[in-house]
C-alpha cells in the first residue's frame, strides 16, 4: 500500500517535547518535499515546516521557527518532526504530507506557500499540550 503514518503525538506539559514520525510505505520518501501542518479545532489548517528532498533545505513558520526541527532519515524513509518548548498553542492533529512534484518541484517551495499540494498524506496524530 501506499501511505504515510504519522505517530509519536501524546500529552505532553508546556515546556516539554515530543517526536513525531512520518513513515512511507509503498513509495520512496525521498523523492519528495515533505511538509508537515496541523489542524487545531476552530482553527485554519496550518502548514508550518518543510524539507526539501534534494538540497535539503528546511523553511518553518514563525510560529515555531527556534522550538520546532524537521529532519529525515532517507535509510528509514522516515521523515521526523521535533518538538521541544511545547506551549499550548501547538495542541492539534498534526500531519505529514508529500508535496506534489508537479505542483512545488521536489524542493520546498516558498514557504508557506499560497496554495498546498501533495500527492500523499496520513492520517494525522494527536498532539495535546497541558498541564
Amino acid at each position: 500500500q501506499v501511505q504515510l503514518v504519522e505517530s509519536g503525538g501524546g500529552l505532553v506539559q508546556p515546556g516539554g517535547s515530543l517526536r513525531l514520525s512520518c513513515v512511507a510505505s509503498g513509495f520512496a520518501l525521498d523523492y519528495y518535499a515533505i511538509g508537515w501542518y496541523r489542524q487545531a479545532p476552530g482553527k485554519e489548517r496550518e502548514a508550518f515546516s518543510c524539507i526539501s528532498s534534494s538540497d535539503g533545505n528546511t523553511y518553518y513558520t514563525d510560529s515555531v521557527k527556534g522550538r520546532f526541527t524537521i529532519s529525515r532519515d532517507n535509510a528509514k524513509n522516515t521523515v521526523y518532526l521535533q518538538m521541544n518548548m511545547a506551549i499550548p498553542e501547538d495542541t492539534a492533529v498534526y500531519y505529514c504530507v508529500a508535496l506534489s512534484p508537479s505542483a512545488h518541484g521536489r524542493n520546498c517551495p516558498h514557504w508557506p506557500p499560497p496554495d498546498l499540494f501533495y500527492d500523499y498524506w496520513g492520517q494525522g496524530t494527536q498532539v495535546t499540550v497541558s498541564s
